[in-house]
Formats: C-alpha cells, structure tokens, sequence
C-alpha cells in the first residue's frame, strides 16, 4: 500500500478526496487533503525507533498543543496516520526568525508549550534528554556500519562533557525540534507543529535549538535567555545553555547520520549531515571559548 493509498482507505472523509502532497517532512509523508467538508493536513508515519519516536506520544503531544493554544486541532487518527486541521499560512525560514518581532512572537510561543502543555496532557508521557539520544544514537550507528564511525568516540566525549556542563535542570514540556519549517504563521499568529520528539525536557535544550537552527547572534541568545528567564543570564546560565545549544546541534547531526543509513525518504542526508557539522563544531568552540 502506497501512502496515498492509506490516505485515501482513512474513514474520516466525506464525499471525495483529493489529495496533494506536502513538502517539507524528513521523518513522514505528508499531504494536504481535500474532502467534502474541510482541507486538512494527513502525517502518514509508523513509530521509528532508531529515532525514539512514538507516535502514542505524537498523538497525546498534538492533542494537548492544540488545548494549550500552541498547534492546530488534531482531526483524526489511526495506526500510522494523523490528521490535522490546516492552517493557510507560510512556514518560516531561519531569515524569518532572525527579525526581533518574528523571534519574540515565537518565544512567546515556545514558552506557552513549555508552561501550559502539561495541564492537558494524558497518557504516559515520555522525556526527551539529549545526551540520552546521543548515546543511543551511537549504538545505532555502530551496529548499522555508518561511515561516521570513526567520529562516533570523540564526539561522545564531547557530550559527556557538555552534559557536565548543564547540570542540574528545570523541566518543562518540550518541542525539541525547533527548525524554522516547524514555525507556521497564518498572517495573524504563529503556530508550532511536528511533535515527533516532544518529551519532559530542560528549556535550554528549545532555547538552545532555537539559536542553532536558526542562526541566532550573540546578541539574539543574550534577549532570548533575558526574556525567558525574566533576568539577566549570569555565568552560571550562559555556560549551561552553551552546553546544551551545542547539544542541540549535536543531536541534529547525529540524526542526520542514522537517518543516512535507515531513512527511506528522498532527501541528501549526507548533505544535511555535513552542514550540521559544522553547526555543531561552531557552538562547541563558543562553549569551549567561553569556559576554557
């Protein structure tokens, strides 16, 4: 069965269906659809562990965004599907959230997610720790014959000691996957979605996304950690949060590479991988620089 297929064999529809696919998705298929009564949005994925994703948790995540204000209604569900309400609008790109006002409108956002999620999520409920994902990801790299293996040591190191670093945390509900396409905005208010890797997770790892994904200047993080926090980053703040930005980019690199040798998606992988390389090396030597 191809994905359109189960698209089209989903018993939500009323009258007929016409379905364009949607570009954009690294991790599922998806497609605007149209039907009797109303255009939505269909996520064809089954669970991927290699990722750590679970699409019970996608599902409870979703829902509990959208009673949050933060993501849109989810419409229906079944076994590898999800259907979404669809929101006009464009997704940004990391230029969009590089402008103070496109920033501070997604911040506020984030920090909704962070604060209000949990007062509507049921279920079990997964945490999402970086360093976690990072060791396992190495397994999975080593057992798959990756080409990156012989990076796989150092770079373990190195997360050992950013994980130090971060120490002790604050935990909130978390996004964990803040890429600019994940920001959709409808002309009047931004929405967040794509809840794939949403988990119990320390702020600084959203913040930190955030900064690494998008290009932030230093100035940026400065108003960024200020806001959010309601004060001025201390030392103590700013080494953490280095730490966990150069995590973030860390994560997204390793995805890549797993995503290299078990992803079926036509997408150059290899490419996304050596740019987030280097991503990653930049917010090491900032936290390196800084602490010496």
């Amino acid at each position: 069965m191809t994905p359109e297929d189960k698209v089209r064999g989903l018993s939500c529809w009323t009258g007929r269906v016409r379905i364009e696919p949607l570009g954009g998705g690294i991790t599922n298929r998806n497609f605007v659809v149209q039907d009797g009564a109303r255009r939505a949005v269909v996520r064809i994925g089954d669970d991927i562990p290699v990722h750590q994703i679970l699409r019970f948790n996608e599902l409870a995540a979703s829902k509990a965004a959208f009673a949050a204000g933060v993501s849109p209604a989810v419409l229906h569900h079944e076994p590898g599907a999800l259907v979404i309400d669809f929101v006009e609008g464009r997704t940004l790109a990391a230029e969009d959230l590089r402008q103070r006002p496109m920033l501070a409108e997604a911040l506020a956002l984030v920090g909704r997610a962070h604060r209000d999620i949990p007062r509507f999520l049921r279920g079990p409920a997964l945490m999402f720790w970086v360093f976690h994902v990072l060791r396992d990801y190495a397994g999975t790299l080593r057992d798959g014959g990756s080409r990156h293996l012989a990076l796989i040591p150092g770079l373990l190191d190195e997360a050992a000691r950013l994980e130090a670093a971060v120490g002790p945390i604050e935990l909130v509900f978390g996004h964990n996957d803040l890429l600019p396409a994940n920001f959709l905005h409808d002309g009047q208010r931004l929405w967040l979605i794509d809840w794939d890797y949403a988990g119990f997770n320390s702020p600084l790892f959203d913040l930190g996304g955030l900064a690494a994904n998008n290009g932030l200047t230093p100035d940026d993080e400065a108003w960024m950690l200020a806001t959010h926090f309601g004060r001025d980053p201390d030392a103590a703040l700013w080494r953490a949060y280095r730490a966990m930005k150069a995590g973030a980019a860390l994560r997204e690199t390793m995805w890549s590479m797993v995503s290299e040798i078990h992803s079926e998606l036509d997408f150059d992988f290899a490419a996304y991988t050596a740019t987030n390389l280097d991503t990653y090396h930049a917010a090491l030597a900032a936290f390196e620089d800084s602490h010496g």
